[in-house]
């Protein structure tokens, strides 16, 4: 195995760390990674709500918060329709949550059995014949043209909120929230479905304040060189719309002549500290100058104490957002964020709709493996806090079966046993259960559901099992069948809820893509996985022509069609997959972030390793490396078979317990007990009878001097 440690300037590393206050070890695993640019380092480095993305900023938020607002002042019937999966799960509980708290009790619905995915004419006749009025999809409904075509034609208004990848026609529906539309306008395209949900009940919950759709104007005056330079911005929503800049010399004009005029007119505008402004207004335009100003200065000093008789250019000095711009900050620059946290502080839903959901984001966006970084990172930051304190009584009864409470919870617990779980119950055809346990607030089916959610995950293990030694053999088939550059598998015996699980240890295990067919009454349904970066949707969309429908992501898709185009469909995609280009097979690596001296080996280290949480796509655990240290009381250790090592890293003033996994075989033959190894490794905690120590997880051992 080859080790890659980066080249990095030192330079460059001396200026990030001063510019950010980080250590020079922390900077220059920043440096390692890539991770330079202010936009990137803000997501790293804090932890506010107010650095993630305005929700108005999508095109058509507005529409989905009017029609939403509508449907509770009439009392409408609404119904949101899911996925059976845990990001379709959570969004459905999310939003669900969120419409409760404007008086709507939406009914909802998942894809029960071998129900199909996404909106179903049978689910629009049924949610007609109870005269409903308005459906909401949510982690689905971008493709469903059809059917939400046919509930207009019911009379029945569709609200889609999704993040998967847009056909090229669009539903007609009332409103489109969707990252990846092209006319979306947001700046983040990566967020899962949960996560679009929570930015439509954070815009709901702004919506219940009086600047909803109402127009300002921030204005602030400062004095120039022998002039006054005055600033304003234009919001709707807080979004910025325009903004001007007017330098004047006093007296010389009058505010109508100027840009300003027509800026300000019948606007609401907005001062900070009135008495330093009109004064210096009075200065530029003339005593007898009238302008209707609003102060917001003594509503901020009420809600943040520590600001009173502070100016805004004190408060620029100490900015924490300036050290994420490539120049200093303007003072409307200072308004516009102080006015952002007053509003945020003000608006009390905020906490008590938008803060409150986002455990169930941080579960969503981690199952459906959305990449860790821009605005992910701070939701999913909140998320885990909310997580680790258990407050969601549902949850905390799955982490109770789970034997996680009490334990510092990591995204890597939540991955290997808590979404896993949730997941289950969707594979095998009642994702209800899964909801209803965030949903219900009787405690007794709190603890049913937590414990048929673990029984079918038990359930799912075995199916999965039994189903990869039928599929192996035919994989390696296929696999030879398509020139080693994927493989497709077609197996009466494997359950529809677990293709995606069996393609994705196909394509670990074989290096490509792969696909899992299914049998379904008369339709077939897959799943695909990718491998060696290649685009599994694009390549489906070249075999669109068999399907009944297909979707997902770039990597992880599905699809289904009709038995009789079986023989067609795999003559197809042969003849697709021996267009591939698949990048050569290349030696096995590990990039490392960082080599450490022996003397920083200390307890302190982990908060090294907290600085880049949470961990997840696009954002793998540290990795590091130590040079010359002593390997003692190796132990071959294995609950079924002993194929692990566990032992004691010396490295002077500490012993550090460490465990290599797999690594049985290499006892004795490329380490041995008492010699000096190089040693790559993970840091993190481990839990062991309610005691919590620091852990090396092993990566790859060398001999010194090898």
């Amino acid at each position: 195995m080859i080790w890659n440690k980066k080249k990095i300037d030192s330079d460059s590393v001396k200026v990030l760390a001063k510019k950010y206050s980080l250590d020079l070890l922390t900077a220059s695993i920043f440096s390692r990674r890539g991770i330079t640019e202010s936009e990137d380092m803000k997501f790293y480095l804090e932890n506010d709500l107010r650095f993630t993305h305005n929700p108005f900023l999508f095109e058509e938020m507005e529409d989905a918060v009017d029609r939403i607002l509508q449907a509770a002042d009439e009392g409408e019937k609404v119904k949101i329709f899911g996925d059976r999966d845990v990001d379709g799960i959570t969004s459905t509980v999310i939003l669900r949550k969120g419409l409760g708290s404007l008086g709507i009790d939406a009914d909802w619905s998942l894809p029960v059995g071998n129900d199909p995915y996404g909106l179903t004419i049978e689910g629009v006749d049924k949610f007609a014949d109870e005269d409903g009025t308005l459906i909401i999809t949510v982690d689905c409904g971008i493709s469903n043209i059809k059917e939400i075509e046919y509930a207009r034609e019911k009379g029945i208004d569709t609200i889609i909120i999704d993040h998967h990848l847009p056909p090229e026609e669009i539903p007609p529906a009332v409103a489109i929230i969707n990252p990846k539309s092209n006319d979306s306008c947001y700046p983040f395209r990566d967020l899962a479905a949960c996560g679009v949900v929570a930015k439509v009940v954070w815009a709901l919950s702004f919506a219940k304040n009086e600047l909803y759709k109402s127009e300002i104007v921030l204005m602030n005056i400062r004095p120039g060189n022998d002039t006054f330079i005055i600033d304003a911005v234009r919001l709707l929503n807080m979004v910025e719309i325009e903004r001007i800049s007017e330098n004047i010399v006093p007296g010389v004009v009058r505010v109508e002549q100027t840009r300003l005029g027509e800026f300000l007119y019948n606007r609401q505008i907005i001062i900070y500290d009135e008495k330093i402004q009109t004064g210096m207004l009075k200065k530029v335009f003339g005593a007898d100058t009238m302008f209707e100003l609003m102060d917001i200065a003594p509503m901020i000093w009420e809600k943040f104490p520590g600001l009173k008789n502070m100016s805004i250019l004190e408060m620029r000095e100490k900015s924490r957002s300036s050290k994420y711009r490539d120049r200093s900050p303007e003072e409307i620059d200072v308004f516009l964020n102080l006015m952002n946290a007053y509003i945020y502080g003000k608006i009390e839903l905020m906490k008590t709709n938008f803060e409150d959901i986002l455990d169930l984001v941080a579960l969503g966006t981690l199952a459906d493996m959305m990449p860790l970084r821009d605005e992910n990172r701070i939701l999913l930051k909140h998320g885990m806090k909310l997580i680790n304190n258990s407050e969601n009584p549902g949850l905390r009864e799955l982490l109770f079966k789970q034997n996680l409470l009490g334990k510092q919870i990591s995204t890597t617990d939540l991955g290997w046993q808590i979404t896993p779980v949730i997941n289950a119950s969707g594979r095998l055809g009642q994702p209800w259960k899964a909801a209803e346990l965030f949903i219900s607030e009787d405690p007794v089916v709190q603890k049913q559901m937590a414990e048929e959610l673990v029984s079918m995950n038990k359930e799912r293990k075995k199916l999965g099992e039994s189903a990869w030694k039928s599929v192996f053999p035919k994989a390696g088939k296929s696999f030879k069948e398509l020139n080693e550059k994927m493989i497709l598998v077609v197996d009466k015996n494997i359950h529809r809820g677990i293709t995606g699980i069996i393609a994705s240890r196909l394509a670990r295990t074989f290096g490509v893509p792969a696909g899992v067919v299914a049998y379904l009454d008369n339709n077939l349904v897959g799943s695909m996985r990718s491998a060696g970066g290649v685009n599994v949707k694009q390549f489906l969309s070249r075999l669109e022509k068999y399907f009944i429908d297909y979707g997902g992501h770039d990597y992880a898709a599905g699809f289904s069609f009709t038995a009789d185009k079986l023989a067609d469909l795999e003559r197809d995609f042969s003849k697709e997959a021996a267009k591939l280009l698949i990048p050569e097979e290349s030696v096995e690596s590990l990039d490392i972030d960082a080599e450490l001296p022996v003397r920083y080996m200390t307890p302190e280290i982990i908060s090294i390793v907290e600085t880049f949480e949470p961990y997840g796509e696009g954002n793998p655990p540290l990795v590091f490396l130590l040079k010359g240290i002593i390997l003692q009381n190796i132990e071959i250790v294995g609950r079924t078979e002993q194929q692990h090592v566990k032992m004691l890293v010396n490295t002077g003033a500490h012993r550090w317990p460490a465990i290599y996994w797999r690594a049985a075989e290499k006892v004795n033959v490329e380490f041995t007990a008492g010699e000096k190894v190089d040693i790559v490794f993970r840091l993190g905690r481990n839990y062991f009878q309610n005691v919590e120590k620091l852990q090396l997880t092993v990566m790859d051992i060398k001999r010194s001097g090898v």
